[in-house]
C-alpha cells in the first residue's frame, strides 16, 4: 500500500512537472546530454531565478539531477520517473487499442451485413 502511495505521489509530481511547456523544453534539451544551468536558460526569455524555479520543480519530481563540475552547475535527465509515467500511460493505450479493435470489428460486420447478396443463378446458369 505504501509503495502504491509512493508511486502515486511520484506520478503526481512527474505529471505536474510535465504540465509546463518550459519544463518540457528543458527536458528535451537534456535528452541530448548534460547541460549547464546557464546554457539551459539561454533560449528562454525569462530571468535566471525563473529558470531556477523550473529546475527545482524538475529536481523535486526526480526528472533531473545536478552534477558538480569544476566551475559549472550541470543538470542531467533522469529517466526513471518518465519510465514510470510511460508504463502508467501504456495501460490506457492498451485499453483504447482494444476498444478501437472492437469498433473496427463492428464496422466490418456492418459493412458485410449491408452488402447486396450475390444473385443466385437458376438451374440453367442464368
Amino acid at each position: 500500500m505504501n509503495h502504491a502511495l509512493n508511486q502515486s505521489a511520484r506520478l503526481d509530481a512527474t505529471f505536474a512537472a510535465l504540465s509546463d511547456p518550459t519544463r518540457r523544453a528543458i527536458l528535451s534539451r537534456l535528452a541530448n546530454g548534460e547541460v549547464s544551468v546557464m546554457d539551459l536558460a539561454k533560449p528562454f526569455s525569462m530571468s535566471q531565478p525563473a529558470i531556477s524555479k523550473h529546475l527545482k520543480v524538475l529536481e523535486k519530481a526526480g526528472l533531473i539531477s545536478g552534477i558538480k563540475d569544476a566551475q559549472k552547475r550541470l543538470r542531467k535527465l533522469e529517466a526513471k520517473p518518465l519510465e514510470e509515467a510511460t508504463e502508467w500511460l501504456e495501460n490506457y493505450r492498451k485499453f483504447w487499442e482494444g476498444r478501437f479493435n472492437q469498433l473496427d470489428s463492428l464496422i466490418e460486420e456492418l459493412k458485410l451485413s449491408k452488402r447486396p447478396s450475390p444473385k443466385r443463378k437458376n438451374k440453367k446458369g442464368e
